[in-house]
């Protein structure tokens, strides 16, 4: 049996004598050795995305303070989770920087305070009530409202259209005749 490869013609259809067979990579699984051959070798390339798990602080105790306290403050980069919860690489520095200032031995509140004073009251998960904070803590209310307004506003201007004009003789003919008419075959 001999070995042929066949060039591409330019029509879709092939012609190859019986008895013979295509070299190998060059029929329709030669790309699918391909793409798995280069899979194959990009595999340990991959291995490179991972990275290394958090340290831990040694002491349970202060690794459950670290938690407590990056519960309550926002991440930076999410912005909807707090830096507990949040897998950015601010978040982690962040808990990296709490988790140092409770070992040199701050305080939860000056570890927070020492935070806002960075990045202002945002960073905070529930941010205090007050001046500068108002229209966070009333911009839902605000806006429920406003929205409320117009579309009360809107159902009483669709309402107050111009009245219906009367219906002259044919047009009142036409209706009556219409209401006689009998319902699906039956009787009016």
């Amino acid at each position: 049996m001999r070995v042929i490869t066949v060039p591409r013609p330019t029509s879709s259809a092939r012609r190859i004598a019986p008895g013979t067979r295509l070299a190998a990579g060059r029929g329709r699984a030669g790309w699918m050795r391909r793409l798995l051959l280069a899979l194959w070798l990009a595999a340990p390339a991959s291995a490179g995305w991972a990275r290394e798990a958090e340290p831990a602080a040694a002491d349970p105790g202060l690794e459950a303070r670290v938690m407590a306290l990056a519960a309550g403050l926002r991440c930076l980069v999410c912005q909807n989770q707090t830096i507990a919860d949040s897998n950015a690489a601010l978040a982690a520095d962040l808990r990296g920087q709490i988790r140092e200032r409770l070992r040199a031995g701050a305080s939860d509140r000056e570890v927070t305070e020492y935070m806002v004073a960075r990045y202002g009251d945002f960073v905070l998960y529930r941010p205090p009530l007050r001046a500068r904070t108002l229209l966070l803590w009333a911009g839902p209310a605000l806006l429920l409202a406003t929205a409320l307004a117009a579309y009360f506003t809107h159902l009483a201007r669709r309402g107050r259209g111009a009245p219906a004009a009367p219906l002259d003789e044919p047009e009142q003919a036409r209706v009556r005749e219409l209401l006689d008419a009998p319902r699906f075959g039956g009787e009016p």
